[in-house]
């Protein structure tokens, strides 16, 4: 990707921005989500690119961000990690399309809970366009249940393993398997690079005395930097856009959750009140050609009336499968009621043969038929509703200048986006439909 094509998703976020209206119970609900948006979106337009390194305490998270820096910028702890909070430092290595690279220390994972855990990883996840996973030995548990989350994001990292120092080449291949294994996903071998380094080595060295005392040697770092440095040559600005419509597109389907609970509500009134006017017209008017137009003018009149109270315009895709749905509506009420009067009309004979002795009776089977009839009417028009929901929150979601199309369409221009986004789920309308 090159700088123009960043250029061209930068303006287009700042365009669909700049058309959210937010209410003020929206911006307070929404608030933190809003101000990570708004930071990522900054990012993107000034090409600053966030590398995070991950994993448990002490593998060595902050000694590998000092040996790619090659000065002691980050603290570390021998005995213990000791990056309590997120900290950043920039890498100034060049990188096309790019202005900045910012490293990026976080928290290990392993002092908090499951919950937080996964909490930290989707901040770490959506905070950073790259992320390093450290280890120092096979997955741990809460290790593997990070890397999940990360993948599950759809979030392009690496995975690297630490103290390359202390095993030989057949103790390396043995664990590096061990790791595929863990991380393997439905019994797919795991395909996330996998690189040796060794950020903070010792070595014994002997005194005069006779003692042997370990002491600090040059890092190893050579491996991490041949496969980082050429990603972000080719990549960088990829990583930055991909990382900035994934946070639009999350923030695009917290706020259709937030409207569509919102007026819940409204719309389950709005759908029963045309449902009782569908059901009354059906069972009180007894011709078939009248029941579908009526029936078609009742759907119709639904779909504008809900377009009104979730505020999005019903365009071109979602009105063709919505106009499909009331014809499919339509054609069901239609053939039912036309197999029920055709019952009917059999039974009328039969008691018109029998009229001297039924006293009239032919009339009696007209009440159960308008109570399906009425049955039918709800049912269907509760489906109509929904279905207009649905495809209103999708359209507002997935239109042409939304951030889920414009994902779909650099999926379609860059392979590798769509590689790194196998496992990313956009947002589907689901609990909280009328």
């Amino acid at each position: 990707m090159n700088g123009a094509h960043t250029t061209a998703i930068a303006a287009s976020l700042g365009r669909w921005r700049s058309s959210l209206r937010l209410s003020n119970r929206e911006q307070a609900l929404l608030g933190p989500e809003l101000q990570g948006l708004d930071r990522q979106l900054a990012r993107l337009g000034a090409g600053i690119l966030k590398i995070a390194v991950f994993g448990r305490v002490g593998v060595g998270k902050s000694s590998l961000l000092n040996a790619l820096l090659g000065q002691e910028h980050f603290r570390t702890d021998v005995a213990h990690g000791c990056t309590r909070h997120q900290e950043q430092a920039p890498w100034p290595r060049p990188v096309p399309g790019l202005q900045q690279l910012l490293l990026v220390d976080t928290p290990g994972i392993d002092e908090i809970a499951a919950a937080a855990r996964q909490r930290l990883a989707s901040r770490v996840a959506a905070g950073s366009d790259l992320v390093l996973m450290v280890l120092d030995g096979d997955l741990s548990s809460p290790e593997l249940e990070a890397l999940q989350v990360l993948q599950a994001s759809g979030k392009p990292l690496l995975l690297v393993a630490n103290r390359s120092d202390r095993w030989d080449q057949a103790q390396r291949q043995e664990l590096e398997r061990a790791i595929r294994r863990r991380a393997s996903s439905e019994g797919q071998p795991s395909e996330l690079p996998l690189l040796w380094v060794a950020a903070a080595p010792r070595q014994p060295r002997p005194l005069a005395d006779g003692r042997v005392r370990s002491v600090r040697v040059a890092a190893d770092v050579e491996a991490l930097e041949a496969h980082l440095l050429p990603l972000l040559e080719a990549h960088g600005a990829l990583l930055l856009a991909l990382n900035s419509l994934r946070w639009a597109d999350r923030f695009n389907g917290r706020l259709l959750e937030q409207r569509l609970g919102q007026r819940q509500k409204a719309a389950q009134g709005l759908i029963g009140r045309f449902a009782a006017l569908k059901a009354a017209g059906l069972a009180a008017n007894p011709l078939a050609l009248l029941d579908l137009a009526g029936s078609a003018a009742v759907d119709g009149a639904l779909v504008l009336q809900l377009c009104q109270l979730y505020e999005i315009p019903l365009k071109g895709p979602q009105a063709r499968r919505l106009l499909q749905q009331i014809g499919r509506n339509g054609a069901w009420i239609g053939g039912a009621q036309l197999g029920l009067q055709g019952l009917l009309g059999m039974l009328k004979q039969l008691l018109l043969l029998a009229a001297p002795a039924s006293g009239g009776l032919s009339l009696a089977p007209a009440a159960p038929v308008a109570l399906a009839q009425a049955a039918l009417a709800v049912h269907s028009t509760r489906i109509t509703g929904r279905e207009t929901a649905r495809q209103l929150l999708l359209g507002a979601h997935q239109g042409p200048s939304r951030p889920a199309a414009l994902l779909r369409r650099l999926c379609r221009q860059e392979p590798q986006a769509g590689i790194w986004l196998r496992q990313h789920a956009t947002w589907k309308p689901g609990v909280g439909l009328p």
